[in-house]
């Protein structure tokens, strides 16, 4: 049908493209980079800091101020606060604090989200202007988006420029043939603007995080060239056999075109975890990536085989390497491939012994894994806010760039001063004085403060209603001291206090935030994965119609995401790969083991299915479980090999990014999709099913009836072991 159709899917494609392209024009003003942890604590704090107070912490700018002479910025300061502050709708400036002889700072509070508040860091800037003597910073979470942003982006495109060089490269190797090689990059074409179109619509319905757009190329790019060199390579295949064009067609959609229809399923359960995830900026993400798969299988079903039934023979036209080689690759014939599987065909217990070993010790470190919130500590040099904010951490020290916020809301106006409030107040204050985790000098309370300086400072609400005692830890939000902070002012001190209606005192403030982000993350996070893993397991059992194949895949899975994880724990937290230019870090930032997960699960089961589904194929034929699986191995071992360099370059891009999350992440990534070609396709999935025999492909006849599936035909000879 889609032969005969074929013109008619085409240009339904290249409209969808167009419209696609026409709707990405508009899409970057429909992103954003909003941050909230639905039902937590801090985020209870933070509304109750934009309706009773009319400010957000995470929207707060910092103006810092050096002078060249001791005592000379603090009047300065205070104009200068105040003329950025009146550029901003409801922006207050408070009381200039000095760091030391020569560094003052002030804070400058917003009603605004931090990416409101961003748009108006310019304008700020010019309205503070040149100052004689003084040099002047304005920094905050809301600035150093501003400055970073742009940053950010290059490093995440990074990865597309090195790949799509490298993809031409180990494509017209791999294939041999312009004609072919365009394959890819066509359905890429097809596929990603498509997609991003959808992101479009799916923007006008709610948040959609900034770099969705990154990650939707990414696994697009990786999606389209995955499944085309599998599609092609068995067309080919098909043709060097003596088929004609719809022949061959009609072969390669029944075989490798199923196979990618499974593929892609379960790259979109994999990346339905982060759509399921209770936090919206995950959510967005998930939003965006779950279409790409889902793009993909319909073009693969559809766009694919039309484009090569238009194609025909020209898929060999072209040559571009000696055409022994390509009539040697075309026909499958036995190269290095076949050599090993049938190496590991001699020695299984060897290979699977020696791989599992190696893949367990990667993975042991994985134990060690500790989380961060985040923090300013991987913020790269270079920009004004960023500049503005290591000097004050150098005059001040971290900790009051990102103060705790007890929040206290007494129910009624003026209940802010009434006397058991006020003693509660004092012995909340008197408890994070002893604190040894705390600096006493940034204490900040209503009961330290005239009334005018409270009012100034934004302590106590206009209402009286409310006020909010700041303090700042030593360290930065992410460590694990500064957590520990949070958890001990929660659990101890607010109850200690004895405010009248304690369910009204709320911590917030930047730590806060990263201990209840990494609680909400990592409260789902174990049962999403165990829905993911269960849920890939049925799809694989339709797949494979085996019981035992579709368990070993997710294992294997499993194992291949552990070891990423270990490698991180090695190059990161243990500052293995601090000569090679990674930087070092006590603590992994939370968002990427999830998004590890979500990504490497997805690109790892295409390699899976890629192979499983030419070794069911030969079982079919042939029932031998031996010569099976050493020709699963010969005819998708290099297509996994290829498609694993190309992945490889492009998330390289990240590990030589500015920012240690992106370094982290690309790390993690090209550590999984190398372990995953290399140790777990080639060697030990191999070993491991000539050791399980004809379990492999075992079946109860019951599960056969349910899922009405044809019983196999007679063997012709005796299964191999």
């Amino acid at each position: 049908m889609v032969v005969a159709h074929r013109r008619a899917i085409i240009v339904t494609w290249i409209a969808l493209l167009l419209l696609g392209g026409w709707a990405t024009t508009d899409l970057g003003s429909l992103l954003t980079n909003r941050f909230s942890v639905p039902g937590s604590d801090a985020e209870a704090g933070l509304n109750v800091l934009r309706t009773r107070f009319h400010e957000r912490g995470d929207g707060a700018f910092t103006l810092v101020v050096k002078s060249s002479a001791p005592g000379a910025a603090p009047q300065a300061s205070e104009a200068a606060a105040r003329r950025a502050a009146a550029q901003v709708p409801g922006g207050r400036a408070g009381p200039v604090r000095s760091a030391n002889a020569q560094v003052s700072y002030v804070q400058i509070t917003t009603p605004l989200q931090a990416a409101d508040a961003k748009n108006y860091t310019e304008r700020m800037r010019r309205a503070i202007g040149a100052v004689a003597g003084l040099h002047t910073y304005l920094t905050g979470f809301p600035a150093l988006s501003h400055d970073l942003q742009p940053v950010y982006s290059h490093d995440l495109s990074r990865g597309e420029t090195i790949a799509v060089p490298i993809a031409i490269l180990v494509l017209l190797f791999m294939f041999g043939t312009v004609g072919a090689v365009i394959v890819p990059f066509i359905f890429a074409l097809a596929t990603l603007p498509t997609t991003l179109g959808l992101v479009w619509i799916v923007a006008h319905l709610g948040n959609m995080a900034e770099y969705v757009t990154n990650i939707v190329t990414l696994i697009g790019l990786a999606i389209a060239i995955d499944y085309s060199m599998l599609v092609v390579f068995r067309y080919r295949e098909q043709l060097s056999e003596g088929d004609t064009p719809s022949e061959a067609l009609e072969t390669t959609m029944a075989t490798a075109g199923r196979a990618t229809l499974f593929s892609g399923l379960t790259v979109a359960i994999g990346l339905a975890l982060l759509l399921l995830m209770p936090l919206p900026f995950m959510r967005s993400m998930g939003a965006g990536a779950v279409l790409i798969p889902l793009v993909s299988i319909a073009a693969s079903a559809t766009f694919l085989p039309a484009l090569l039934s238009v194609l025909g023979g020209g898929v060999n036209r072209l040559r571009v390497v000696p055409r022994a080689l390509l009539q040697r690759r075309a026909s499958g014939a036995p190269g290095m491939w076949s050599r090993l599987a049938h190496s590991i065909m001699r020695h299984p217990v060897a290979y699977l012994l020696g791989a599992a070993a190696l893949m367990l010790a990667l993975a042991t470190p994985a134990l060690q894994l500790h989380l961060t919130g985040g923090d300013n500590r991987g913020t790269p040099h270079g920009t004004q806010a960023s500049d503005g904010l290591y000097l004050l951490e150098a005059s001040t020290g971290p900790g009051p760039l990102a103060p705790h916020q007890i929040v206290i809301d007494t129910g009624r106006s003026g209940g802010a001063s009434a006397p058991a409030t006020v003693a509660a107040e004092r012995r909340l204050v008197g408890e994070l004085r002893r604190d040894p985790r705390i600096e006493p000098a940034t204490i900040q309370a209503p009961a330290l403060s005239t009334p005018a300086i409270g009012r100034q400072a934004g302590l106590v609400d206009p209402s009286g209603q409310a006020l909010q005692v700041r303090a700042a830890g030593r360290t930065d939000a992410g460590t694990s001291q500064a957590k520990g902070l949070v958890r001990t002012i929660r659990s101890t001190y607010v109850p200690n206090a004895g405010f009248p209606h304690s369910d009204r005192v709320l911590l917030t403030g930047a730590p806060a935030f990263g201990v209840d982000f990494v609680d909400t993350a990592y409260g789902a996070f174990p049962w999403l994965i165990a829905a993911v893993l269960i849920i890939t397991y049925f799809v694989l059992l339709r797949a494979f119609r085996s019981v035992f194949l579709p368990l070993k895949a997710v294992l294997m899975n499993l194992l291949s995401v552990s070891a990423s994880y270990g490698a991180l724990v090695l190059v990161f937290q243990h500052g293995v790969g601090s000569g090679l230019g990674f930087a070092s870090s006590p603590q992994i930032e939370a968002w990427i083991p999830i998004f590890l997960f979500a990504t490497i699960f997805g690109i790892s089961m295409d390699y899976e299915v890629f192979l499983l589904s030419r070794t069911r194929e030969e079982w079919d034929r042939h029932h031998d479980n031996e010569r099976a699986v050493a020709y699963g191995l010969e005819h998708t071992g290099r297509i996994i090999t290829a498609a694993a360099i190309i992945m490889i370059a492009a998330f390289s891009g990240f590990m030589t990014g500015s920012f240690v999350g992106l370094q982290e992440f690309g790390l993690g990534l090209s550590a999984a999709i190398f372990l995953d070609a290399t140790i777990v396709r080639a060697l030990l999935v191999p070993a491991a099913m000539k050791l399980l025999g004809r379990w492999n492909w075992y079946l109860p006849e019951g599960m056969r009836r349910a899922m009405r599936l044809r019983r196999p035909a007679p063997e012709t000879r005796p299964a191999g072991s």
